[in-house]
């Protein structure tokens, strides 16, 4: 029987992954599930996310069914974005691609239910050649003094990025619900992802820690940009939160994410 394989960031999903039952904090946007393809899982179970603009956080449990990949989602409300543990604790499955729902899983199991129903029927996955990797990182015109750059995850910063501001598809979760190290750079300012804010305002949380190293930091609401994809939150998110760092640099709610960005880098 299938291994099921738990990690808190579907960027983390390792060698163990192939062939087995990958449960992920990840949210179910396309991103996110190109990366479980490529890990050669045979079922996956993310994280709604709130569901947001266009549907984007279940956008990629959709798109896995062109691979013959089986998966679910779970509801933002029911377990933390970013945290599998709680999500095999406390998920309960709002989303089914059709691969899955032939496997037997349906919304309303919990995600251990549906990891197992995975984990039990859902076959290995055949061999096929994957589509290339969406672009993921792409830096965004400006006259002002910072480098900003738009990134469909956080996962992708780089040691060169340092002091610039970053546009970022990620949720604004913490990994397991506890202090990480996902941006290791020390940027100037962060943009996320609030997917819903969800259980404890898990999609909130990363806000606060990224205070502590005097990062500034906000998150855009999921209904007004797409999770997984940077660009969506320059261009059209509106700020749900911001924390004390970016507030003292005069970033408020309701702010869209292209007007602080040029706040930030000194054109307003």
């Amino acid at each position: 029987m299938a291994e099921i394989v738990s990690v808190d960031s579907v960027t983390r999903l390792g060698a163990d992954a192939r062939g087995a039952v990958a449960v992920c904090g990840s949210h179910g946007a396309p991103y996110s599930a190109q990366l479980a393809a490529r890990a050669g899982v045979r079922g996956v179970v993310l994280n709604d996310a709130g569901i947001g603009m266009h549907g984007a956080g279940v956008a990629g449990i959709a798109w896995l069914d062109r691979l013959g990949i089986a998966a679910c989602a779970i509801d933002y409300r029911s377990a933390r974005i970013g945290d599998a543990a709680d999500m095999l604790a406390a998920g309960v499955v709002s989303t089914v691609n059709k691969g899955a729902a032939r496997h037997g899983c349906r919304p309303g199991h919990t995600a251990r239910e549906a990891a197992a129903c995975l984990q039990a029927n859902a076959p290995a996955p055949a061999a096929a050649a994957l589509p290339a990797l969406t672009e993921a990182r792409a830096k965004i015109p400006s006259t002002g003094h910072r480098d900003v750059w738009s990134l469909d995850s956080v996962g992708l910063a780089r040691a060169a990025d340092r002091r610039s501001v970053l546009v970022t598809g990620s949720h604004g979760g913490l990994l397991g619900g506890k202090a990480d190290r996902m941006l290791e750079v020390d940027v100037f300012a962060a943009f996320f992802n609030d997917a819903g804010g969800g259980k404890e305002d898990a999609g909130y949380a990363r806000l606060a820690d990224l205070d502590l190293r005097a990062i500034a930091a906000a998150t855009v609401d999921c209904n007004s940009a797409r999770i997984g994809d940077g660009r969506s939150t320059y261009e059209t998110g509106v700020i749900s939160r911001v924390n004390a760092t970016a507030r003292r640099l005069e970033l408020r709610e309701g702010m869209t994410a292209r007007e602080a960005v040029a706040r930030l880098v000194g054109l307003a």
